[in-house]
């Protein structure tokens, strides 16, 4: 998505509506330094901290006196720097595969691959390390951190531009280097002595001058992406340097896209000494000036099923000032009030529901102003989809209303499956011709509401 925004749109992009109908409550506290939580497909809560630990929450709110993983010895911890991200697999539930991203002791990049222990799902082998990526770091700030697998199956993450202030390197742009990027790799398939693959449809491969790695270029410091597998977007909030805080959607399938740092910061020039035309940039879809804060984390796009009013919207928050906004599917960004808080991250349990973190020690739940009842029912609890794993086929089944499309997809977003006007509440799909692995199926109902489900095939 190659844009260049209109000076009309750039004025509204800067402008932010005021509104309070988000709220917050306090869920767990006592964590140190937390900085993400994710789940493993499970009703547990897993809480990283910036030390080197890793916590899991228990489905009825209890914390594990034992840490799923401890490896404050591998790390150095301080300011920008610590374990800093965590994805798992999506058969985690059939290898115990996780992913962490964290800075060594002499401050560089390292992804490295974990195992849950056999026998044992709350805890993780330390012994089980296979380091999968690192890169140096120049300086001790902008490392991103953030690493998360996509509706394709690669595994993405986020580096900063390697640190200090201004891109002092232009490292951002220059595609030989791997700070100021989001790349994307394969680890299911190594290959070229690596303990991981490069996709066939990565935009660099084959190119001498580029690091194939890369899938994205032109960010500062992109402290936390997420994926909305239900619209196929992927969202990035990039920090700012002093005026200005980004936030970035696109198609999950665009690729090779420059999102301008350091030329610009967000729609503003910076610094467009040898820079490429504004043509060949992609801007945000929605920006705040440092007036109302001075460091995003980004969050998530709400798919839950409990809050009506804000379904759809993107979450976003301020370390220093303690907003916390949405941005709706048009771009126009809402501040939802200033709340005590140096938010860091959010997280986002099976359900889909949202919460918020406080590197002061405490995860907070999202909460919005109008929760649904009968007539706008939770389809995510409404549809059941069983067997899964499935073999032969799988049937879908709706408590109340018709379905109206069913869709598969397979682990790289490919559809392999479509049927339209079914208007039925149930549905058999046969998927005894499809190879075992993961795939997503999208059931749109007849008024209109969507879900996406994984299906696991053996």
């Amino acid at each position: 998505m190659k844009k260049l925004l209109p000076t009309f749109l750039l004025l509204f992009a800067s402008t932010i509506i005021s509104a309070q109908d988000v709220e917050i409550e306090l869920f767990k506290s006592g964590f140190s330094d937390p900085l993400h939580m994710q789940h493993a497909n499970d009703d547990r809560l897993f809480v990283v901290e910036q030390g080197g630990k890793i916590k899991i929450i228990q489905g009825d709110g209890t914390i594990n006196p034992v840490p799923y993983i401890d490896i404050s010895g591998l790390i150095s911890s301080g300011n920008e720097r610590g374990l800093l991200g965590l994805a798992f697999h999506p058969d985690y539930a059939n290898n115990g595969y996780f992913y962490v991203n964290y800075t060594k002791p002499n401050g560089d990049t390292q992804i490295s691959r974990f195992s849950v222990e056999t026998g044992n799902p709350d805890l993780a082998n330390i012994n089980s390390e296979l380091p999968i990526i690192g890169y140096t770091q120049p300086f001790s700030n902008h490392n991103g951190g953030n690493l998360a697998f996509g509706p394709d199956g690669y595994l993405y993450i986020a580096s900063g531009d390697g640190g200090s202030g201004g891109d002092p390197g232009n490292r951002a742009q220059n595609i030989n280097l791997l700070l100021g990027k989001l790349l994307r790799i394969d680890v299911n398939n190594p290959s070229g002595g690596n303990n991981y693959g490069i996709p066939a449809d990565n935009p660099f491969i084959g190119d001498p001058n580029a690091q194939e790695e890369i899938w994205a270029y032109g960010l500062r410091n992109p402290w936390r992406f997420s994926f909305d597998e239900t619209e196929n977007n992927l969202w990035i909030a990039d920090v700012g340097q002093g005026d200005w805080e980004e936030i970035n959607r696109v198609n999950v399938s665009e690729s090779g896209l420059n999102y301008g740092w350091r030329c610009y910061e967000g729609n503003q020039p910076f610094n467009t000494q040898d820079c490429p035309p504004q043509s060949e940039l992609t801007f945000p879809i929605a920006e705040y000036s440092h007036a109302n804060g001075c460091s995003i984390s980004g969050g998530y796009v709400y798919r839950g099923s409990v809050y009506t009013d804000i379904a759809g919207y993107y979450f976003f928050a301020d370390y220093c000032s303690g907003l916390i906004g949405t941005v709706d599917s048009s771009g126009n960004l809402i501040d939802h009030g200033d709340f005590s808080g140096n938010w860091v991250s959010f997280g986002e349990d099976v359900n889909k529901e949202l919460y918020i973190i406080d590197i002061g020690g405490s995860i907070y739940k999202i909460k919005g102003g109008e929760i649904a009842g009968t007539e706008d029912f939770s389809l995510e609890n409404s549809l059941i989809m069983l067997p899964n794993p499935a073999s032969e086929n799988v049937t879908f089944s709706l408590k109340t209303g018709a379905i109206e499309t069913i869709q598969l997809y397979d682990i790289r977003g490919r559809m392999i499956f479509s049927e339209k006007n079914i208007s039925s509440n149930t549905k058999t799909v046969s998927v005894s011709t499809l190879n075992s692995g993961v795939y997503f199926a999208k059931i749109t109902l007849e008024k209109g509401q969507s879900t996406v489900k994984k299906l696991m095939v053996q």
